[in-house]
């Protein structure tokens, strides 16, 4: 697959570099640059990162980064079975429980939410720092939910992480999955004053939670386009000569559809 040229390969991480050594200097090169293709495009093209993530898994299947970096383009494509299989892999090379908790989500996406419980209730799970038990206990709540038992996702949501003050990269993402939980189960008060807290915490954008709770204030977005266009419909109506006038004599009125 074509790599742009301004990608050489040296902008992964410097433990995925070291893995590589094991490799003939070009192989790891030609590696390195494919899994930074994965990384660039599997957020925005996770089909093009699939893609990517093949080739560098064709070409270093051995290599343990390589079949986590395969295992987070299959699951970001919803190839849940090959993720985890690409999970399952990378964990036997190196020992690391990192990949738990997104193993038991794989879990989850084949419809087995009572395995994912299953390793919510594992050894593993203490072996984990704080963001990967978070972690765990987002995809727990939402086995649980996953199986029709909205109180207890809520309380297993319940920890001291989310009565924290402090702010961490995931607590944004906690309050939000709380709040949508109490929601679920028609709490709308308390589910509006955990979408607030989920917007004070998510200073990256990592949720829709200003939406959220924009829409349980009953506030509604318009498109600032089809406004415009609505505008020219009434101009028109009011009789509007000219040009301008006869081009917004044949342009739709805005709807306002929703965002």
């Amino acid at each position: 697959m074509p790599i742009p040229e301004d990608v050489t390969g040296d902008e992964i991480d410097k433990d995925v570099r070291q893995e590589l050594q094991s490799l003939p200097k070009t192989l790891a090169d030609d590696v390195a640059r494919n899994l930074v293709m994965v990384a660039r495009l599997i957020d925005e093209d996770p089909e093009g990162a699939y893609g990517y993530s093949k080739v560098a898994l064709r070409l270093a299947s051995r290599v343990a980064a390589v079949r986590e970096a395969a295992g987070f383009a299959a699951y970001a494509n919803q190839k849940y079975a090959e993720a985890l299989a690409e999970f399952r892999a990378a964990r036997r090379m190196t020992g690391n429980v990192d990949l738990w908790p997104v193993m038991a989500d794989c879990e989850r996406g084949l419809g087995r939410p009572e395995k994912t419980l299953d390793m919510a209730g594992a050894p593993e799970v203490h072996k984990l720092d704080k963001a990967g038990q978070v972690e765990m206990r987002l995809v727990a709540a939402g086995a649980r939910r996953d199986m029709g038992q909205l109180e207890a996702a809520i309380v297993t949501l319940q920890s001291p992480e989310l009565a924290s003050h402090s702010v961490q990269p995931w607590t944004a993402r906690l309050r939000y999955a709380y709040a949508d939980a109490l929601l679920a189960a028609g709490r709308e008060d308390q589910a509006r004053e955990w979408f607030g807290k989920a917007v004070e915490a998510d200073r990256d954008g990592s949720t829709d939670a200003s939406d959220r709770l924009a829409e349980l204030d009953g506030v509604e977005f318009v498109d600032a386009l089809d406004d415009q266009v609505g505008a020219e419909g009434v101009e028109d109506a009011a009789g509007a000569e000219g040009p301008r006038g006869a081009a917004a004599k044949d342009a739709p009125e805005g709807d306002g559809d929703k965002d």
